[in-house]
């Protein structure tokens, strides 16, 4: 593979704060998917209502400090609530994580995630992603964008929500959705991209070591960490990363209308509680 598919997106290095947000909703439904492995095993999908979670706790609080009449009460309005619940139409949420590596690795799961969510989600349905990254390589970033487009598509509503980090390839997912919200002190922004890479060619002369290299394509290696660089190859390579920052940018741009790009692409990040200045979350 070429190293120009290796482009990395600028890796944000801070994050603190984490902030919880309740929505008054029929049912919040969690999907994770385990064991992901070899291609040949798809894994499992296990699904979890969040309601009985937050019902289940409400209760053991509700025991610890109630007087016994009035948890009796409580008990019984319970029942009759969850009586109507099942006789209603529920407006549903479902509630998917996605913790990211420079590799993004975690999309070959939200792939499969949304794929089955997409089988059964309606348009009065929510989708929420819990996502934490600050960031990584392009292609793999991309990916994970795109899967969250096909939520988009479906008109459902998508709302990601970011606890201590979403930057840079971590921004350009959550940069898709209709809502964002982040807590105050996460880290979010740094729409930029950066190529680094070592050098060891006047090593290996020194040390009489001969590095050789066949290409057929003039650009097909822009510059290499044995070879001597080029100012032709350096110049060639500044140029896709350039345009590599001017595609994230429109994609930026096509999905956060609002946000002022000569502003925020610096490949600066921001606290949630400036972010909201700037449009970069809600």
């Amino acid at each position: 593979m070429a190293f120009l598919s290796e482009y990395g997106l600028f890796l944000a290095k801070t994050a603190t704060l984490v902030a919880a947000v309740l929505a008054a909703v029929g049912g919040v439904v969690m999907l994770a998917r385990r064991g992901e492995g070899h291609s040949e095993s798809r894994g499992r999908l296990d699904i979890r209502h969040l309601n009985d979670s937050y019902e289940r706790m409400a209760f053991a609080l509700k025991s610890a400090t109630l007087s016994k009449k009035a948890l009796k009460h409580y008990r019984k309005e319970q029942k009759a609530r969850e009586k109507q619940r099942e006789k209603a139409e529920r407006r549903r949420v479902f509630v998917l994580n996605f913790h990211g590596d420079i590799r993004a690795a975690a999309v070959a799961s939200l792939r499969e995630e949304v794929t089955a969510l997409l089988t059964v989600a309606q348009p009065d349905d929510e989708v929420v992603l819990r996502l934490e990254s600050a960031g990584g390589l392009v292609h793999g970033y991309g990916l994970a964008a795109a899967q969250l487009l096909r939520i988009r598509d479906r008109q459902i509503k998508l709302t990601v929500a970011v606890d201590k980090v979403a930057a840079s390839g971590g921004y350009m997912m959550a940069c898709v959705a209709d809502h964002i919200l982040a807590a105050p002190f996460a880290v979010v922004g740094s729409i930029g991209v950066i190529a680094q890479l070592p050098n060891f060619n006047r090593l290996l002369k020194k040390n009489e070591v001969d590095f050789e290299q066949f290409m057929a394509g003039e650009f097909k290696r822009t510059v290499t960490v044995f070879g001597e660089n080029t100012e032709q190859g350096r110049r060639k390579f500044q140029e896709e990363i350039e345009d590599t920052h001017l595609l994230f940018k429109e994609f930026v741009k096509t999905h956060r209308p609002s946000v002022d790009l000569e502003r925020v692409a610096t490949g600066e990040h921001w606290f949630g509680a400036r972010a909201v200045e700037s449009r970069l979350v809600d």
